[in-house]
């Protein structure tokens, strides 16, 4: 039977995996090729780079799969603190692993739209360029709808691990911090004009790292539950 320590060194492996093709989707993929209020230009960025538009596809999948033993694997080891939270938390990152799953749709339909099936001949290539970057503009919404029950998720574990006391408080600190600042990112965007958000980079920096710091406590130093308290 694999220990908690070890389970939990596993944990930090898989989301060290989902950190790194989230960020590689994110900012070698879709902001590298989409160029906004360029169609024309983010069109032929996708056909141009059409593998590597592939594997941001393919790696965005990935990081959904290896998500989720690290979620239940964070649940099986902080239940004991405060079952009913952790339950809580496991209900919001299934509803944005589910939203954001199906949205990969929207990432994907610009390779079907740029094609060159013989049954788009009726648009123009304009046509298709706008409805490729309007794809990818829906995308971006859905994802940032994702992130605010991600966010949820992120505040609800970094206050399970303040209390539990098996690793250093300033870890879940961190984490909810994280979370509060996906809350932030998501609710900047809608509700500014033209969904712009001034505030990404300056919230990209918490984000990232409060994730990383707790997923190398669990990859390297792992939990030790002795010191756990439960409610």
């Amino acid at each position: 039977m694999i220990s908690d320590k070890n389970l939990a060194r596993i944990a930090g492996l898989c989301y060290l995996i989902v950190i790194a093709t989230g960020m590689f989707s994110e900012v070698f993929v879709r902001q590298a090729l989409r160029v906004s209020h360029d169609a024309i230009i983010t069109a032929q960025n996708i056909k141009t780079n059409e593998m590597l538009f592939r594997w941001g596809f393919v790696a965005d999948l990935i990081n959904f799969v290896i998500g989720l033993p690290a979620i239940l694997i964070i649940y099986h080891i902080f239940k004991h603190v405060n079952k009913l939270m952790l339950q809580l938390a496991l209900a919001f990152v299934i509803i944005q692993t589910a939203i954001i799953a199906v949205n990969l749709l929207n990432q994907i339909s610009p390779l079907l739209i740029l094609s060159n099936e013989t049954y788009l001949n009726t648009f123009q290539p304009n046509q298709l360029a706008a409805l490729s970057l309007l794809s990818l503009n829906i995308q971006i919404q859905g994802y940032a709808i994702g992130l605010v029950f991600f966010g949820f998720y992120c505040l609800i574990i970094g206050y399970v691990i303040y209390k539990s006391n098996i690793i250093p408080k300033i870890l879940g600190i961190l984490y909810a911090f994280s979370g509060l600042c996906y809350l932030i990112n998501s609710f900047t965007m809608f509700l500014s004009k033209g969904f712009g958000n001034p505030l990404f980079l300056y919230l990209a920096i918490p984000i990232f790292i409060g994730e990383l710091s707790l997923c190398l406590w669990l990859l390297i130093k792992g939990i030790d539950t002795s010191k756990m308290i439960k409610n």
